[in-house]
C-alpha cells in the first residue's frame, strides 16, 4: 500500500461515479412539480417475495440488477422473475453473517464484508467470486464497506468493529491492505465514499469524520447529538446526511449541522442524492421520504426493522427475516 501524498484535482474532476450518474438522477426529479413530487412519494411501498428467512443487511444496484447480503453469508440478486438466491455461506463457506456491500463505479463487481473478517468480492458478470478475508490475518467483525474505482483496480475501504478503518488501494490484494484508527476506537459504524480517497464514516462514540486521502481521518461532528450514529451517506466534503437513533437524521452543508427529528425508531441507514430526494428507514418499519427539504413517514406494509435503502428505479429497502419492501419510481 503506497501512501498518497495528495489527490490530483484533474483526476478529482473526471471521476465520474454511479453516485454522480444516481445525483444527476436525483437532480432531475427535483424539478419536478410539487404535485409531480407528492405524486412519487405517494407510491406505495410493497412487500417483495424472497428465498431467505435470513435477515438482511445491506443492498445495493450493480449492473446486473439490485443485489442484498445478510444472515449466514447469503447473497440474493433481483432478477426480471424475482429474488434469486446467489451465494449461501460467504465468501468463505462458514456462513458468517454479511453486513455490508457495496459496488465499483463500473457496477460490475459487488464488495460485501461481515462477520469474522469475512470480504468478499462478486463479478455480476461472470458470476465468480473472490475471497479477501481476514486481512493483515483480522477476523474481527466488518460493519460496512466502500469502494471506489472500477472492476479489478478499486479502492477498498472496510469499517471495523474494533474502531479501525482497514483500505487497500489495490483491489484488496494480499499484502496491500493497511489500516488506522481514526477516532477513540469505538467501533466504526458507517463508511460511504464521494470520490476516489474521499469519504466519511461514524463512529460508536457518536463522531463523524471526513478524509480527503483515505488514509488520514478529521473529526467534523458531532457536538451534543446525544444519540447512536448507523448510517452515513457522503456526497461531498460539504454534503453529508447521517441517521442515527431516537429518529434522528443530521446534515452537514459544510458550514454547520442541522437536526431533522423523524420519530423514535432508530434509523439504520440513510440515503440522499444530490438533488435533495432520499430516504431513511430503521426500526419497526419506519422509512422517511425526504422531498423539498422535509422528511416525511411512509407507510409501508410490515412492522419488521429495516436495515437498509437504495434507491433507483424501484426503490428496495431490506430487513429482518429476509424482508424486502420495494417502491416503483
Amino acid at each position: 500500500m503506497t501512501s498518497p501524498s495528495g489527490r490530483d484535482m484533474s483526476s478529482e474532476t473526471s471521476h465520474i461515479t454511479r453516485r454522480t450518474i444516481l445525483q444527476a438522477t436525483g437532480a432531475a426529479l427535483a424539478g419536478l412539480s410539487a404535485a409531480g413530487a407528492a405524486s412519487a412519494r405517494d407510491t406505495p411501498w410493497t412487500v417483495a417475495e424472497t428465498p431467505t428467512d435470513r435477515t438482511l443487511y445491506d443492498v445495493a444496484y450493480t449492473d446486473a440488477g439490485a443485489h442484498a447480503v445478510g444472515g449466514a453469508g447469503t447473497l440474493l440478486s433481483r432478477t426480471a422473475t424475482g429474488w434469486q438466491r446467489v451465494l449461501d455461506g460467504g465468501p468463505t463457506g462458514n456462513g458468517n453473517a454479511l453486513y455490508g456491500a457495496d459496488v465499483t463505479d463500473d457496477g460490475k463487481r459487488l464488495w460485501f464484508v461481515g462477520a469474522s473478517g469475512a470480504i468478499g468480492e462478486y463479478d455480476v458478470t461472470t458470476g465468480s467470486l473472490r475471497d479477501h478475508s481476514a486481512p493483515m490475518d483480522v477476523t474481527n467483525n466488518f460493519n460496512d464497506v466502500a469502494v471506489t474505482g472500477d472492476a479489478g483496480a478499486a479502492n477498498v475501504y472496510v469499517a471495523g468493529d474494533s474502531g479501525k478503518l482497514y483500505y487497500s488501494f489495490e483491489n484488496g490484494e494480499s499484502e496491500t491492505w493497511e489500516y488506522v484508527t481514526p477516532a477513540s476506537g469505538s467501533n466504526i459504524n458507517a463508511v460511504d465514499f464521494h470520490g476516489d480517497r474521499r469519504g466519511h464514516i461514524v463512529d460508536g462514540n457518536k463522531t463523524v469524520l471526513h478524509t480527503r486521502d483515505g488514509e488520514t481521518w478529521t473529526k467534523i461532528g458531532l457536538a451534543d447529538a446525544n444519540v447512536n450514529f448507523y448510517g452515513v451517506d457522503s456526497d461531498g466534503p460539504d454534503d453529508v446526511h447521517v441517521s442515527g437513533g431516537g429518529g434522528m437524521v443530521f446534515h452537514w452543508d459544510g458550514a454547520e449541522w442541522t437536526p431533522s427529528d423523524t420519530g423514535d425508531a432508530d434509523l439504520r441507514d440513510v440515503e440522499v442524492s444530490a438533488g435533495g430526494a432520499g430516504l431513511t428507514v430503521g426500526g419497526g418499519g419506519a422509512l422517511y421520504d425526504l422531498t423539498d427539504g422535509t422528511w416525511r413517514q411512509q407507510s409501508t406494509p410490515t412492522g419488521a426493522n429495516l436495515k437498509a435503502v437504495t434507491r433507483g428505479p424501484t426503490d428496495i429497502a431490506v430487513g429482518a427475516g429476509g424482508l424486502v419492501v420495494e417502491r416503483r419510481t
